[in-house]
């Protein structure tokens, strides 16, 4: 689930066992959100055409403790993806 908020991601954490909560951050910092956005939806945001968009109308709260960090803006999906996967090896989830 994409979650903005710590405290959300935090009530998460404590309503599920240990071994059940993944956090994966996918940082990206916001001007390379807005570059990629295809679809506008940054620039309506902007513009108060869309009401309460992260990190435009709305705060983004990056996680304290994410079991993974992901670079988006520096590596490409693939690298991503392999990170995670290797993530989740470690952890024994998969």
């Amino acid at each position: 689930f994409i979650s903005p908020y710590q405290e959300d991601r935090d009530r998460v954490r404590d309503l599920v066992d240990d071994d059940r909560f993944f956090e994966v951050y996918v940082d990206c910092p916001l001007e390379v959100c807005k570059e990629r956005d295809t679809k506008g939806l940054y620039e309506k945001a902007e513009k108060g055409e869309i009401a309460n968009f992260t990190g435009v109308s709305a705060p983004y709260e990056a996680p304290e403790t994410p079991e993974v960090v992901v670079h988006s803006d520096t590596d490409d999906v693939d690298a991503c993806v392999d990170q995670i996967i290797a993530a989740l090896e470690e952890n024994g989830i998969i």
